[in-house]
């Protein structure tokens, strides 16, 4: 690794180059000096401006690097060191996770499972598989069909109300949409036979 500095200040712009020939460069979000780990902000590879990439460097398979811009260290705080331990246990987490769907999907959850546990996850991180069962607040039970009635758990607690009103609402924004599904189709079909000639017999 060339040019790489001891510390990096939280704001400077760097830009490194790997040493698989890619160039990265962004804002600087952290450093940990013991590990050589750097985190910077890119802009989003997408073109969304309201959204940034993040991407973790290990500058021991960095070839060069480049500080664009120094912040001054007076004006902003130290660089943060990275929980490692953090990290790792919310990859793990998220590994757990991954083998609980396959799991799940060996269990036959049905489509109509996997929606409502995708809508539920955005808003509710508390959320994973029990074989083919979805676990909210690790005390709100949703088995198969996945429907309001399905919903299982202390009637009385906040975090009951709360599952079945988003479930409740899953359930009318998925019927919903497939009326309207049905009635494109429908006026699809209707258009389509009003295109098709008629020939009659003479």
């Amino acid at each position: 690794m060339a040019g790489a500095n001891d510390c990096f200040s939280i704001g400077s712009t760097v830009a490194c180059k790997t040493c698989y020939k890619e160039e990265i460069e962004g804002e600087v979000l952290a450093f940990d000096p013991q590990t050589k780990m750097l985190i910077l902000k890119c802009p989003s590879s997408s073109g969304a401006p309201a959204l940034n990439d993040v991407h973790i460097v290990n500058l021991s398979l960095v070839s060069e690097v480049q500080v664009k811009r120094e912040v001054s260290p007076t004006t902003s705080e130290p660089p943060q060191s990275l929980n490692l331990q953090k990290l790792n246990k919310r990859v793990r987490n998220q590994i757990e996770e991954k083998k609980k769907l396959v799991m799940a999907l060996q269990a036959g959850v049905s489509p109509e499972g996997q929606k409502l546990f995708s809508t539920i996850s955005k808003t509710i991180p508390e959320i994973t598989w029990n074989g083919a069962n979805i676990v909210v607040f690790d005390n709100v039970t949703i088995r198969p069909p996945y429907k309001v009635d399905n919903v299982h758990g202390n009637t009385e607690s906040g975090a009951y109300k709360h599952v079945k009103k988003v479930v409740e609402k899953h359930i009318k924004d998925t019927e919903a949409s497939q009326q309207a599904q049905q009635q494109r189709e429908q006026q699809q079909q209707q258009k389509q036979k009003g295109e098709v000639p008629v020939f009659e017999e003479k």
